[in-house]
């Protein structure tokens, strides 16, 4: 059975701020797109500091002079440059409040929800709760607290996260990436044929979204379904 929509598979780290970015100029070229309703969205995991260890009492302007080995005010510069550029598609970076995390709780996080229908509302849950609000998304109960929020059932994701649930399928994605040769965040497969990576403009990903689509419109055809009036009996009991 050929597939009734094109899909589009993003790889992303919920800690990275250019996926943010990435996400909302994506977002506006779905919203400008006429058969949005063709297309699949599928959130893939990626994380870019795996065996990372969440510093919940440091911040990112503190983590990034560190890892970097620049000054805090060098920091702090790098990171208003980048909170500039998220304010102008209308989004929030508090990195002063940011908490340096490991993301592989978040990922497994994303998988629950896929399997519930609600991968998109926790993908913009945790990444809001991230760079926003300044939560430790590696926390559990933090992870809980989020999936009531958007609608999951708090024990199912309490039993999830407090097993190794969920691992196997984010461990499956960053292998998918390396297939796929994904080697940076955001990078978005379409059709499984064309990548591209970086939080492009939403013009851009517009146009790539067109000319996509209509490749694999080709390929996929709309099964047209011809109506015709002849001898039929209704349920009120007529029949002509």
């Amino acid at each position: 059975m050929k597939p009734n929509k094109m899909k589009v598979e993003i790889w992303s780290d919920v800690t990275c701020p250019f996926c943010y970015i990435g996400k909302r100029n994506f977002e506006s070229a779905l919203s400008q797109f006429k058969d949005t309703d063709g297309v699949e969205i599928i959130w893939k995991s990626f994380e870019l500091a795996p065996g990372f260890k969440t510093e919940p009492a440091k911040n990112m302007h503190q983590f990034l002079a560190e890892h970097k080995g620049i000054s805090l005010e060098q920091s702090i510069t790098i990171s208003d440059q980048v909170a500039d550029m998220a304010r102008q598609v209308g989004l929030v970076y508090n990195f002063h409040k940011a908490i340096p995390v490991n993301s592989f709780n978040a990922h497994r996080f994303l998988h629950l929800a896929k399997n519930l229908k609600l991968q998109d509302k926790a993908k913009e849950s945790l990444l809001e709760a991230y760079f926003t609000d300044g939560r430790n998304i590696d926390d559990i109960p933090t992870l809980i607290a989020l999936g009531g929020e958007i609608g999951l059932d708090s024990t199912e994701v309490k039993n999830g996260l407090e097993s190794d649930q969920y691992a196997d399928e984010v461990n499956q994605d960053i292998f998918e990436a390396k297939q796929q040769g994904v080697t940076s965040v955001p990078s978005f497969v379409f059709d499984k044929k064309l990548t591209v990576s970086g939080a492009q403009n939403s013009k851009t990903f517009l146009e790539l979204l067109e000319k996509t689509f209509a490749e694999w419109r080709v390929e996929n055809p709309e099964a047209n379904l011809i109506v015709t009036d002849e001898q039929s009996c209704t349920i009120d009991g007529g029949c002509n």
